[in-house]
């Protein structure tokens, strides 16, 4: 029966059928491949609060080892956080996250300061306060508890 009939008459249904069905799953690998993305940018703020809020202390077995007037860098959570040890032999626990762009910051012993080498910042070791530059907030503090040869660092 086919015979009778012109030749576009069969194909263009399937011909139709099939460029729909392509173009549809290329359709959805693209929207895959830009939704992806946009969908873990979105949702990575709130995934880092819910790890950020699980960790409520760390324990630093070996940290009674740092000498006076130096610093060790550990991480709480996922952030990096220094611990000092003063020369007074007092500890303080802050985060080493830079409050105006995210860099870490560092210890500089000889100036007894907490320094962001992106922009300059400075923040006082015993407190965490900003001293000068950029810096918009003091950088968070968590409290300190020295026992049984071990620090424990929580959260204030």
């Amino acid at each position: 029966m086919s015979e009778n009939l012109p030749p576009e008459a069969d194909d263009p249904g399937r011909r139709d059928f099939l460029k729909f069905a392509a173009a549809g799953v290329l359709g959805a690998a693209y929207a895959g491949l830009v939704g992806y993305p946009v969908y873990r940018y979105l949702a990575s703020p709130v995934e880092k609060a819910a790890a950020e809020g699980e960790v409520k202390e760390v324990v630093l077995d070996d940290a009674l080892k740092t000498p006076k007037n130096a610093a060790l860098m550990f991480k709480f959570g996922q952030k990096p956080s220094m611990l000092i040890h003063h020369e007074d032999d007092t500890w303080t626990a802050l985060s080493a996250v830079c409050t105006h762009l995210g860099c870490t910051v560092g210890y500089e012993p000889d100036k007894k300061i907490i320094f962001c080498p992106c922009h300059g910042g400075t923040y006082d070791p015993n407190s965490g306060a900003n001293l000068g530059g950029p810096p918009p907030k003091p950088l968070v503090e968590y409290k300190v508890q020295v026992s049984e040869g071990k620090i424990v660092v929580r959260r204030g």
